[in-house]
């Protein structure tokens, strides 16, 4: 049998159990009314956002390359060796990091030494060779411990510290050429004829014979007037030659037989007129003819052609007189003043002769001779002297490359063993990093070299970095154009600890940053008014705003400065919902 207790607490317990039910089941059961105030949608409020003061930094953001910086393409001034024989690579260049006084190649078995300096190899250093690039030549001599002058000459003492610098490394120095040596001895010989000619006149002066050629050309001379007087003189004297007088004789002959021919047609036609019908012939002389009985006239029209002929005849033998006459006076012409011309000539020869003659008498041309030749000697022994200064050890504009930094690092080597030199034989960069990019055309208006940036990498880690240049000024050799509408930028990085190149990065340069704290609004907040004023809607209770006109600053990551009649903590509309 139970006790009492124990009845009361099961009692209970059911009691309990049965509430409990009735309560879970009642809060299961909704009425209909309930179920759509349940579903239906909540009443309109106010987004808003807190006014805050903090550091304003506006930046702009851009995704970039790391690469080594300031590539540069090396070429090769001229031949290497000294010759212009083809020039081809024996050994090429090897990419990685190359230190000043190491050989960054060989051409024809020859060195190509990289050292520090701004000025370009352009010549070949030959001795006595002047200038800023034997100065930054010897700079970097003395910095590779060979010790030599700053004195911007190539020295005995430079030329010894070049020796020594090619000898370290396995190689001599470019001695003179077979051309160098060749020239080199053919000016001596010259010095040589030149002295020996020298002492010939000399010679020839001390004998005393230096006039004696002089006088045989005067009496040469005197001697062609004569000859040339006497010439004229006989042509003077003599109308005809012997072949001028034989064809005016055998004209003058034809002359007369014309004559004769026409005499006897005259008289053969005269006496056919006068003889009509047969009249007798043979009279006495000095008879009177008998009267002529009337009778046939004669036919005298032969005769008359004849004595025509005839006449015809004398005319042209005459005419042939005459030009045989007027030609044999022009040639006598011609040949008196071809005459007279030699006797000028002659005389000229005889002035000049005399005037030679005096000459020499006076001034010796034996003693001009030897003053010439001393002339020529000091001339050859100045031009050996001189050529002589540049003669020796020299550097070929192809074995120096001078690079604006050093140690520098090898990034692409164009060349390969066998190939012939011609244009860029590697791209040499610094031995610091870069970042290359771009960014739109409106944003590069905000940037300026010198510019703080931020690095960012995607295992998190941040590097300060610095805006070294914009646009074509930031273009590296060899880059590819940035993409339409946007310009290249160039950032280096203050440390390359723990960077490496060709990794993709994130950078952010700070464009702009306020000084101090300021108060700060999503730029959603703020309302531009007909009149072109800002303002914001501060909440100041629930759903309950004001219009506050308040002055805007900077702009960065969506929220901007802002000042008026607002504080921090305030809360401003940004939208509805």
């Amino acid at each position: 049998m139970k006790s009492p207790r124990t009845l009361l607490v099961g009692v209970l317990a059911g009691v309990v159990a049965v509430a409990g039910a009735g309560w879970a089941v009642g809060t299961r059961l909704r009425s209909p009314a309930d179920e759509a105030a349940r579903r239906a949608a909540p009443a309109a409020s106010l987004v808003t956002a807190a006014v805050e003061r903090r550091r304003l930094v506006s930046t702009v953001v851009l995704s970039g390359t790391l690469e080594y910086g300031s590539p540069l393409p090396v070429t090769l001034a001229g031949v290497v060796g000294g010759t212009s024989e083809l020039q081809r690579v024996t050994r090429a260049p090897r990419q990685g990091r190359i230190k000043e006084g190491a050989v960054l190649m060989e051409v024809n078995g020859r060195p190509v030494f990289a050292l520090r300096g701004a000025v370009p190899m352009h010549r070949t250093i030959a001795p006595g060779g002047e200038g800023d690039d034997v100065e930054q030549l010897q700079r970097a001599l003395r910095r590779l411990g060979y010790g030599a002058p700053a004195s911007g000459v190539f020295d005995r003492a430079t030329i010894a510290a070049v020796t020594r610098m090619y000898a370290e490394k396995g190689y001599e120095a470019q001695r003179p050429t077979l051309a160098d040596r060749q020239t080199y001895d053919t000016l001596r010989k010259a010095v040589r004829a030149a002295e020996e000619t020298l002492a010939t006149e000399k010679k020839a002066l001390d004998q005393g014979r230096d006039v004696l050629p002089l006088k045989v050309r005067l009496d040469n001379a005197k001697e062609d007037l004569e000859s040339a007087r006497a010439a004229l003189a006989a042509a003077e004297s003599r109308e005809l030659t012997p072949a001028d007088e034989t064809r005016r004789a055998a004209a003058e002959s034809a002359v007369r037989a014309a004559e004769e021919r026409l005499l006897e047609a005259e008289q053969a036609l005269a006496a056919a007129r006068n003889r009509p019908g047969g009249a007798p012939t043979g009279l006495p002389a000095g008879a009177a003819a008998p009267t002529p009985v009337p009778g046939p006239a004669a036919d005298t029209a032969l005769l008359e052609l004849k004595a025509a002929n005839a006449r015809a005849d004398l005319a042209a033998a005459q005419e042939a007189l005459d030009r045989v006459v007027e030609e044999a006076g022009e040639a006598r012409e011609a040949r008196l003043e071809e005459l007279r011309k030699a006797v000028r000539t002659a005389k000229e020869a005889v002035v000049t002769a005399e005037q030679a003659l005096r000459q020499a008498r006076r001034l010796s041309p034996a003693r001009l001779k030897v003053a010439n030749a001393r002339k020529d000697v000091a001339a050859a022994r100045d031009l050996l002297a001189e050529y002589a200064r540049t003669y020796g050890v020299s550097i070929p504009p192809g074995e120096v490359v001078f690079l604006p930094e050093l140690p520098a690092r090898v990034q692409k080597v164009s060349v390969k063993p066998g190939q012939p030199v011609e244009d860029a034989v590697a791209t040499v960069t610094g031995s610091t990093f870069a970042v290359t990019g771009s960014v739109e055309a409106a944003e590069s208006e905000l940037l300026r070299p010198g510019m703080e940036a931020v690095i960012e990498l995607d295992t998190g880690g941040t590097y300060p970095a610095r805006l070294a240049a914009v646009g074509e000024k930031a273009r590296l050799p060899g880059a590819a154009e940035p993409p339409e509408g946007s310009r290249p930028v160039l950032l280096t990085p203050s440390s390359g600890k723990g960077l490496k190149a060709g990794t993709a990065v994130t950078v952010r340069v700070t464009v702009g940053a306020t000084e101090e704290p300021v108060l700060v609004v999503p730029v959603a907040a703020v309302i531009t008014s007909a009149d072109g004023r800002a303002r914001v809607r501060v909440e100041y209770a629930t759903d309950r705003t004001r219009d506050v006109e308040v002055r805007t600053g900077l702009t960065a990551d969506g929220n901007v400065e802002v000042s008026g009649a607002i504080k921090e903590g305030d809360r401003v509309v940004v939208g509805d919902a």
